[in-house]
């Protein structure tokens, strides 16, 4: 049996933080609004509803959500999962061809509100998403206050590890220690519960490249033969030639460096180096056929602002869709 996996402290790109503080005291100390890439149409077969919640997961909802509508799961849509821990607006569609709206109201309780809700002409699909609008509170903020408004001007302007949050991993990175069980053939998982631990055992090994990166400090520098992807499309390159103009495009945050989602296909010969010594890991994904990806190493958030008054210290700022606010709070703040 393979040895179990823990939790590394993954490198920061600051120095570690010198602050202390809490976390999700309470659910409106965490507060994130997604945002969609475009405006429903008002017309077609699907809802879109619009649900503030808290103290809820998105799964309850949708399943809330297929129950008055009286469909099918698989008719309900949604761009991404919420914590349920915190105070989030997102977004689900219902498919409801040729009916008329149940009352949504239903679902509403102390923690579930609808906001709204309109007609549009295609469902809601993983992923399309702009990103998430942040609002946190860190209560009892404690230590070095200079040091952190330095290294939040830093992230403000340079940005911060695009790291996976310790939530994909699960309480002690038991996701990944799960993904190792269905490697090895010591655990049996259903297929629509297999994406959770098949993400987090990539997840990890990301992580691991990335901490590499910045130990090396090149995490948000091009180096030769890396390949860069687009600050507003998912497209991406490999750096055979470092010029001027790419250097600067790099540093204006056009273009970013990245680091391999593994699966089968392309992976940079340093990274290989990395993450070769978690065999099992890697031979798992390719048996399960995953196909390699690639995910940015840094993330600059957008209209990053922050205050701090009596030991608190508030923060707003916009990420885009599948980069983590923990990932940005570690950089600042032992929580």
């Amino acid at each position: 049996m393979s040895e179990l996996i823990t939790l590394p402290q993954w490198a920061w790109a600051y120095g570690s933080p010198s602050a202390t503080g809490n976390i999700k005291t309470q659910a409106n100390d965490f507060i994130v609004e997604e945002q969609l890439p475009f405006q429903a149409d008002g017309l077609g077969e699907h809802v879109f509803i619009q649900i503030q919640k808290q103290g809820e997961n998105t799964d309850y909802v949708a399943r809330a959500l297929a129950r008055i509508a009286q469909v099918r799961q698989r008719d309900i849509g949604i761009a991404g999962l919420k914590d349920r821990h915190a105070l989030t607006t997102q977004w689900f569609s219902v498919w409801l061809p040729g009916k008329v709206d149940p009352d949504w109201s239903e679902i509403e309780t102390e923690a579930i509100k609808v906001l709204q809700s309109i007609r549009h002409s295609r469902k809601l699909k993983r992923g399309v998403l702009v990103g998430n609008q942040f609002h946190l509170l860190i209560r009892d903020f404690s230590g070095d206050q200079v040091k952190c408004e330095h290294q939040l001007e830093q992230i403000k302007t340079q940005g911060f590890p695009n790291y996976f949050g310790e939530q994909r991993f699960g309480v002690q990175g038991q996701n990944i220690n799960t993904a190792l069980a269905l490697f090895t053939g010591t655990r049996k998982i259903k297929r629509p519960q297999r994406g959770i631990y098949l993400s987090a055992a990539r997840a990890y090994l990301f992580n691991h490249i990335l901490s590499h990166r910045i130990k090396q400090m090149t995490w948000n520098q091009v180096i030769e033969n890396d390949i860069l992807m687009f600050s507003d499309s998912k497209s991406f390159f490999k750096a055979e030639k470092i010029d001027d103009e790419l250097l600067q495009r790099v540093n204006n945050g056009i273009l970013h460096p990245t680091g391999c989602l593994y699966g089968q296909g392309e992976i940079l010969t340093d990274e290989r180096v990395i993450i070769e010594k978690y065999n099992d890991l890697m031979t798992g994904l390719i048996k399960f056929d995953l196909k390699s990806d690639r995910r940015v190493l840094r993330v600059i958030p957008q209209n990053l602002q922050w205050q701090f008054s009596k030991q608190q210290l508030h923060l707003s700022f916009f990420l885009p869709s599948g980069s983590y606010a923990t990932a940005l709070l570690r950089e600042i703040i032992n929580f």
